[in-house]
């Protein structure tokens, strides 16, 4: 059974890449997208319990990342969290895993940590 991502991402272009890419070198599939962290906080309230792993970028085009990350600091033992960004700096990884964070992936130098994390929930 796939792996139910829910990606947050603001950038259309990585969106449009990284889904695809997902779902073809992962056991993952994308069930739902959002750009901003409003319209992320809604469709975590909509689909509570209801998805596996929420991939969260660092900045939206409105909100913070890190406030999806602490707004899922109540999920469900099989959830997980990770932020997919540009910006994965040591502070930023400390932070990220500080607000509940599961993993931290720089955008640029590790996709393919990205999709063994992917990988390895679904053999969960």
């Amino acid at each position: 059974m796939p792996v139910t991502a829910f990606l947050v991402e603001d950038n259309q272009v990585i969106r449009d890449n990284l889904i695809p890419t997902i779902e073809s070198l992962s056991a993952a599939r994308v069930a739902g997208i959002a750009e901003t962290e409003e319209e992320a906080m809604a469709w975590l309230d909509a689909h509570d319990g209801h998805w596996d792993v929420a991939v969260v970028d660092l900045f939206l085009r409105e909100g913070s990342g890190l406030n999806v990350v602490d707004r899922c600091r109540a999920r469900l033992p099989h959830q997980r969290v990770v932020i997919f960004s540009n910006y994965a700096t040591e502070e930023v990884r400390r932070r990220a895993l500080l607000l509940g964070a599961d993993a931290v992936f720089d955008k640029s130098t590790e996709i393919d940590g990205l999709l063994d994390f992917l990988e390895q929930l679904n053999r969960l």
